[in-house]
C-alpha cells in the first residue's frame, strides 16, 4: 500500500518536486518519499489522536471531508522538506501545497474504488493502526459511516459515543475499539 501512495505522490510531482529547481535533482526521490510519509504519519497522528471522524469524513469525500486533516498533512510535509532536506520555507511551503492536496484527494478517491485493490481501505487502516483493526471491517464502518447510519445520538458526528449504543453493553468490543488507534 505504501509503495502505491509513493506512486500516487510520485505522479503528481511533475513540476513542484521533479524540476523544480529549488529541489536539487538527487533528492527527488527522497521529496517524493517524504511526502508519502508525512501523509502517512498524519493519518495515524489522527487516529491515535481520537479523529476517527476525521479520517472516515477524509475517506468518505477527500479533501472537502476534512479540509483540516489534509492542510495538516501539508503543513508536515513543508516542514519535513525544510527539516530534513534543507529547502526553504518559501519553496516547501509552495511545493507542499502543489503536492499534498491533489495526492490525498487521488488517495480517497482510489480507496472509495472497490476496483482499485491497491488502495483497499482495509489495507490502510490496518497500516495505519499497526493492524490493530485487522478484526473490524473498516469498509462496512466507513459505509455506515458515510450514510449516517453510525450517528445514533444524531449530533452529526460519529463518536465513542455512538459506537458505544451501537455495541450495546459495552465491555470488551468498545474498549476494543478506543484502543485500536492508540
Amino acid at each position: 500500500m505504501f509503495d502505491n501512495l509513493i506512486n500516487l505522490v510520485r505522479q503528481n510531482a511533475g513540476d513542484a518536486v521533479i524540476t523544480n529547481p529549488a529541489i536539487p535533482n538527487e533528492k527527488n526521490e527522497a521529496a517524493v518519499e517524504t511526502a508519502g510519509n508525512s501523509i502517512m504519519a498524519t493519518l495515524k497522528n489522527a487516529l491515535s489522536q481520537g479523529k476517527l471522524n476525521d479520517v472516515l469524513s477524509f475517506f468518505k469525500n477527500g479533501k472537502q471531508g476534512s479540509p483540516e486533516l489534509v492542510q495538516e498533512a501539508t503543513n508536515n510535509y513543508a516542514q519535513d522538506l525544510q527539516n530534513n532536506l534543507g529547502i526553504a520555507p518559501a519553496e516547501a511551503n509552495k511545493t507542499a501545497a502543489a503536492v499534498v492536496p491533489q495526492t490525498m484527494q487521488q488517495l480517497a478517491t482510489k480507496a472509495a474504488d472497490p476496483s482499485d485493490n491497491g488502495f483497499n481501505i482495509q489495507d490502510i487502516f490496518n497500516k495505519l493502526s499497526g493492524n490493530k483493526t485487522s478484526g473490524f471491517n473498516m469498509q462496512e464502518m466507513l459505509n455506515k459511516f458515510t450514510g449516517g447510519k453510525l450517528d445514533k445520538d444524531a449530533d452529526g458526528d460519529v463518536d465513542f459515543k455512538d459506537l458505544r449504543s451501537v455495541f450495546a453493553g459495552g465491555g470488551g468490543i468498545v474498549d476494543k475499539v478506543k484502543g485500536m488507534f492508540s
